[in-house]
Parts: structure tokens; C-alpha cells; sequence
């Protein structure tokens, strides 16, 4: 049995907003985590790019709220961390099935996206706070979404959301130490061991423009490394397609 990670608190809510929302009310209030925020429904939770996030019923919306001290690098990069957690997870409930991820921060499974991660961070009077918000689809995917979406219900007998966030909060847990003890290249090498696409035709929506090229990885930072006609380029930000 999968325990509850040394060291992290965890507090259970029926219903908020955002988990993400919460995780700033008590970073501002001093909370020093890191404490894991689970919600069992929000009303306005959030995604990437201002978009709105549904937790449908047995899904699992959860945040965790971190003051990394010391780290080895950008906390952005945790949003790695936060992918290979995920997809140890729908690994560990969907083992015949093919999980990969994709840059920056989605976890597919069968190349359907089956979880989202919304990194945000900021200082208050007691520090820096770093917020890793991350849902799962468990039972149920939504529909009409841009990226095809899908659930591990479609797979395998899903867990519970109090058992999947024992297996995120683990895996998370693992990562995160290691990303604190060897840097980023720990998280890098484990990420392009799992990354869909590679090698492979992509397209590249960057804020102000949609690129054509091949997905050759990431660099030491997490930038997408992009193969134009035999020039590579790094992007930092943007959203890839198949």
C-alpha cells in the first residue's frame, strides 16, 4: 500500500473556487507548506492561458503549495516535476496503456490528454509561495475541449480521488527531491524518457505566431528545442500539436 509522503500536509475541502486560489489565500496568510489543497468540486477553477478547468464528479482537482528554499533553479521547471508525477499515476492505475507527455506540462494517455497543470507563483510578506495546481480526468473527461481529452476510467478501474492523490503526492514528493538534490537535468532526462513526438512533425502556437518544424527535445531549461528545416531554435512558451 502507497502511503502519505513524510513532511506534507494535506487539507480536504468539499467545494471552493480554485484550489489554486486557496493555495495564494494561505501563502498571503504565512502557511509554509507544503501542504496539498484537494477540492471535490470548484466552481471556478483555472487552466493555462485564462482558461476555465471542470472537475467533473470523481475527477481529482488538487494543488500544492510550496516555498522551495534554495532551489537549484526557475520553480517554473517544476512543472516537469508535476507532469512525471502525473504520469506515474496513469501509469500506475492504466498499466497497458501509453503514457506519454507533452511539452510543456500535458500528460496523454493513447495520445488523449488526460490530466491538466497550472504552475503560479508570487511573493508575500513571508516569502516567495510556489502553487502546482493539477487535475486529473478519473472518471470522466470533458467534451468539446481543443486537444482531444480522455479519462483513465476509459482503461483501467479508476482510483478514488483521496487514493490518486496519495499516488501524485508520492510520486510528486520523489521528483521534487530530486530536482532540489541534482537540478534540473534529473527532471530532463526522465521527461524525454516519456515524451511523445519526438522526432516527429509538430506545430508550435507561440503567443504571436504558429511555427512548422520537428520536436528534437528540450534544453537544459525546459525550452522546446524546434527543428526548421535544419535550424534549430529554442521556445520557451507556447502550446505544441501533433
Amino acid at each position: 500500500m502507497i502511503s502519505w509522503p513524510q513532511g506534507y500536509a494535506l487539507a480536504r475541502h468539499a467545494e471552493m473556487d480554485s484550489t489554486n486560489s486557496e493555495a495564494r489565500r494561505l501563502a498571503e496568510k504565512g502557511e509554509a507548506g507544503p501542504v496539498w489543497i484537494m477540492a471535490e468540486k470548484q466552481t471556478a477553477g483555472r487552466g493555462r492561458r485564462g482558461r476555465s478547468w471542470e472537475t467533473l464528479p470523481g475527477n481529482l482537482a488538487a494543488t500544492l503549495l510550496l516555498r522551495p528554499q534554495s532551489p537549484p533553479g526557475p520553480v517554473g521547471q517544476l512543472s516537469f516535476a508535476a507532469a512525471l508525477a502525473v504520469a506515474d499515476v496513469a501509469s500506475h492505475v492504466a498499466p497497458k496503456a501509453s503514457v506519454t507527455v507533452k511539452w510543456p506540462n500535458d500528460v496523454l494517455v493513447e495520445g488523449k490528454k488526460a490530466a491538466g497543470i497550472l504552475l503560479e507563483s508570487g511573493d508575500a510578506p513571508t516569502g516567495a509561495w510556489l502553487a502546482v495546481g493539477i487535475g486529473i480526468n478519473l472518471a470522466a473527461a470533458p467534451e468539446g475541449t481543443e486537444f482531444p481529452a480522455t479519462a483513465l476510467a476509459q482503461f483501467a478501474s479508476p482510483p478514488s480521488p483521496d487514493e490518486a492523490l496519495t499516488l501524485l503526492a508520492r510520486s510528486f514528493a520523489h521528483w521534487y527531491a530530486g530536482w532540489m538534490s541534482g537540478g534540473f537535468e534529473t527532471l530532463r532526462t526522465a521527461w524525454l524518457a516519456r515524451a511523445g513526438g519526438l522526432g516527429l512533425p509538430i506545430r508550435a502556437r507561440l503567443p504571436h505566431e504558429t511555427r512548422l518544424g520537428v520536436f528534437e527535445g528540450i534544453d537544459a531549461s525546459g525550452a522546446l528545442l524546434l527543428n526548421e528545416q535544419g535550424r534549430i531554435s529554442a521556445i520557451a512558451a507556447g502550446e505544441v500539436f501533433f
